[in-house]
């Protein structure tokens, strides 16, 4: 998996949406490139291969009166919500062949939001507890960010990016990818798990050098 982007550092983002901490990685890159220009792509992952395509039951990790969580005081530092009372786990491979749709759909519409798609999604699983693994849930959040539902759908019932997600999943193997996020800048340096800021700066500067 490569990315062109002359003049621009690439930056490919290795996630899934079942993972929590994955969606505090993408608010993390989302303040890194206020700063700097980055080229982003991201690569699937599936934190749970066995998952099975209409989901599966997930017993709740927290009780209403328990204490904030270290991912909670995280996620609410960076403006997240992460709600309590999850019961199932959804499977995620319709939301990554959406993705796919979506960059694809971003390269012959240049002004989008190349973040947008991974946000709501994040957004819808983990504050408003959705299933995404529907397709009717992931048509309608890709339509909030900016994508043609009609043609998404027809994109996803006729598995149109199966392929390029099970190629996604490879390449992530093959990497030597094992947890996630996984930011891999300028196809070079890999940083593994949500980092701070420093951690994302200290690796812009050493794949400038």
């Amino acid at each position: 998996m490569s990315i062109e982007a002359p003049g621009r550092t690439s930056l490919i983002i290795v996630s899934d949406f079942v993972c929590p901490w994955c969606y505090v990685g993408l608010r993390e890159v989302e303040t890194l490139m206020q700063r700097h220009d980055l080229a982003v792509r991201f690569a699937p992952y599936l934190l749970d291969p066995s998952t099975p395509p209409e989901g599966k039951p997930r017993k709740p990790q927290t009780s209403p009166d328990s204490p904030p969580s270290a991912l909670e005081l995280r996620g609410e530092s960076l403006g997240i919500t992460f709600s309590r009372g999850r019961t199932f786990t959804s499977n995620s491979m319709l939301a990554h062949q959406a993705q796919e749709f979506a960059a694809e759909y971003e390269e012959s519409h240049p002004g989008m939001d190349p973040l947008a798609f991974h946000r709501l999604m994040f957004k819808a699983y983990f504050t408003d507890l959705e299933d995404i693994g529907t397709i009717d849930t992931v048509v309608r959040i890709g339509g909030q960010a900016g994508l043609p539902e009609a043609e998404l759908r027809e994109a996803l019932e006729s598995r149109r990016y199966e392929q390029q997600v099970e190629d996604g999943l490879g390449w992530a193997r093959a990497v030597g990818v094992t947890a996630v996020p996984t930011f891999v800048f300028a196809e070079q340096l890999g940083v593994v798990g949500a980092q701070d800021q420093a951690v994302f700066e200290q690796a812009l500067a050493q794949v400038k050098r």
